[in-house]
């Protein structure tokens, strides 16, 4: 068995092969569907999350939070498939929401356009308006 390439890998690795095995073991046959939905969803945000630094953290911090928030809506859709508590249908469905809303905000802040400069623009000549 090889050794985890990144010191969370291994948690990530168990945290979905508890997941998986929650799914096998459904209270009933109508929640297998709702588990094994959530399953991928949490197998899909752990590898998405699980990538190697960049050097530059807003970048790596995107990174991360996308996939994060792409996972909370992904189980959101899957209560709103799945569950009959109306008020947590209207919860999952502000997740959707707010989530979706949150990556647009985060991918829309790495733009170039939209970065802090790194130093004071020089003054056009003839004088600024």
């Amino acid at each position: 068995m090889s050794k985890p390439r990144n010191p969370g890998q291994a948690r990530r690795v168990m945290a979905v092969a508890l997941i998986s095995a929650a799914t096998s073991l459904a209270a009933s046959p109508a929640e297998a569907p709702f588990l094994a939905e959530n399953a991928a969803a949490m197998k899909k945000m752990m590898a998405a999350m699980a990538i190697e630094p960049s050097g530059d953290v807003d970048a790596d911090f995107v990174a991360m939070m996308a996939p994060h928030h792409q996972g909370a809506i992904d189980m959101a859709q899957a209560e709103l498939r799945y569950g009959h508590n109306e008020q947590l249908r209207r919860l999952a469905q502000e997740i959707i929401v707010e989530q979706t809303q949150e990556i647009a905000a985060m991918r829309l802040a790495l733009a170039p356009s939209l970065r802090p400069a790194t130093s004071t623009p020089e003054p056009r000549e003839g004088g600024a308006r």
